[in-house]
Order: structure tokens, then sequence, then C-alpha cells
């Protein structure tokens, strides 16, 4: 269930609570597993940074750890006889003693491996699940199922890498290079770099530099009756690749690394590196080419 596009927390599982009611909430409830008090003041900045993450968290932890949350304005006694002094600090609680703990936003991974020292491992959480879920269906050829995943993902964590890629790579796999273009927009400047993003902007440059190349038969006569017209043969490398044929854009490119290294300021190989960025590393095309590559190179 969503509320206002974030995870609704589970039923018991996060509370406030008051100086009254800690010893129940916190002390009495730690016996039977650990409860995580979150001590934040509504003046604290980065306490609203650090609340839906570990709510997140603790959400997905299924019942394995509970969540207090105490506003040290209104009820400062407890806080101040655990020499609380900076916030947002988390302190953990296990059969009725403080055991742990942490002091400023952290993120998500850290707040996890927090937890899971005390309890375990907690497995993958849903929006983990969904991702893998979505990867199965786009094997079984299940675009449809696998865009509807992908949106559920983001309706959690809008800035999920994973699943904007899986957005911007679906519309690109159906022609639609402005739709990929608009999802890659959408990722975060610090996840710029992601594999699966910089793939699919090699990918792009790639279709639209071939776009413009028309069929394959007119470049393949030029070849034919120059073989030393590299740029005719760059141009068929290009849209041999935009037809899914690999293996042939990749001997265009060696063969003119093999017969002019410098052609182009090193053209050809920068071509190839980007064909493999855009195919992923592990493309059986991908490994094949490096080796030829390698062999163009080295031999």
């Amino acid at each position: 269930m969503l509320v206002n596009g974030e995870a609704a927390p589970a039923p018991g599982l996060i509370k406030d609570t008051t100086t009254q009611g800690f010893r129940q909430d916190v002390i009495a409830e730690s016996m039977n597993q650990p409860v995580l008090v979150d001590f934040w003041a509504p003046w604290c900045g980065p306490c609203k940074q650090l609340t839906p993450v570990i709510e997140k968290v603790v959400n997905e932890a299924g019942g394995k750890v509970k969540l207090v949350k105490m506003n040290i304005d209104e009820h400062p006694a407890i806080p101040g006889q655990l020499g609380i002094q900076s916030i947002p600090a988390v302190i953990a609680f296990q059969r009725g003693q403080p055991v742990d703990g942490f002091m400023g936003a952290q993120p998500e991974g850290q707040i996890k491996a927090f937890i899971e020292k005390l309890v375990g491992p907690m497995g993958p959480g849903p929006v983990e699940e969904m991702l893998a879920a979505a990867g199965e269906a786009l094997e079984a050829g299940d675009a449809g199922g696998a865009s509807e995943l992908y949106a559920e993902v983001l309706a959690l964590e809008p800035a999920n890498v994973a699943a904007i890629a899986g957005m911007a790579r679906l519309h690109f796999d159906e022609g639609d290079i402005e739709g990929a273009k608009g999802f890659l927009a959408m990722v975060p400047a610090d996840k710029a770099e992601d594999q699966a993003v910089t793939a699919l902007r090699a990918a792009i440059e790639l279709a639209e530099q071939a776009a413009s190349l028309g069929d394959t038969a007119e470049l393949e006569a030029r070849v034919a009756a120059n073989p030393k017209d590299h740029q005719a043969r760059f141009d068929l490398a290009l849209a041999l690749n935009a037809r899914e044929r690999r293996e042939e854009a990749v001997d265009q490119l060696i063969a003119i690394l093999k017969a002019d290294r410098g052609w182009n300021e090193d053209g050809a190989r920068k071509q190839l590196l980007q064909f493999f960025e855009a195919w992923g590393p592990m493309d059986e095309h991908s490994v094949a080419g490096r080796r030829k590559l390698s062999t163009a190179l080295f031999a």
C-alpha cells in the first residue's frame, strides 16, 4: 500500500512514544525483538532526511525490529538520562537494555547493515524483489509486465536508477528514443556513471548516428568497390550494428584498424569501445570483439 508515493508503515512496527510510554513501548517491547528509538526534533534537518529511510528499512525487516520515535522537545527527560546530546540519534534496545546506536542521517545501506547486526540477514526487500521480477519478465518477453514492475518501484523510490534505466531501455527497444532520453534525464547526478545508464546512452548515440546512414547495400557496394574507403566501412559498421549484425560490425572496424590504425584519430578503435559499452561487458559479441581488438593491436 502506498501513501503519498511512500510505502505505508506496517501496523505496529513504527510508533511515537512519550516519557510515560517509554517503559512499555521500548523496554518491554525489546524483550520480544529489538526496538530502535529515534530521538528527533521538528527543527532538525538531518532528522527529516533520516526518518523516511529508517522507516523504509524497518518495514522491509518484516517485524524483526520495531521503530519508536521520540520528540526530544516534547519529551526531554529520557534523552537527557541517556546522554543524548546530538540528533538525530538512534539507540537500539534489546532485552531491556541499550546495545548499540548511531548519530546523524545515514544512507539506507548502512541502516540496513546496522539492523542486520541485531537481527541477522534481512534478505531482499520488496524493491529488490520487484526489480528481480522485472528482469524475469524481460527474459520471458513480457515487456508490459516489466514496465508495470518498474513503475511500482519508481512509485516507492523515484530515484531508483535500476528502475529508471529499465524503463528507459524498454522505450529504447520500442524505438522511442525521445522517451528513453526522458527517463535518463531522471537519473540522479551521482548515478550518472551507472553501467546500465552509460550503456543505454551509448546505444542511443549509436542509434542516432545510424539513423542517417540509410540501407547497408549502398555502403557495402562502396566498400566492395574501394576497400580503402575507410569512411564507407566505418559507416557500414554503424549501420550493421543498428540492424543487430554485431559480429559483422566488429569485423568492419577491425579491418580499418589493420589497414590504418591512425585513421580518423584512432576512430575505429574508439567506435569499437563504444559498441562494447552499449552491448554490455558480458555480451558475447563484446567478449569476442575484445579478443579481435587485442589481436589486431598486439599480435
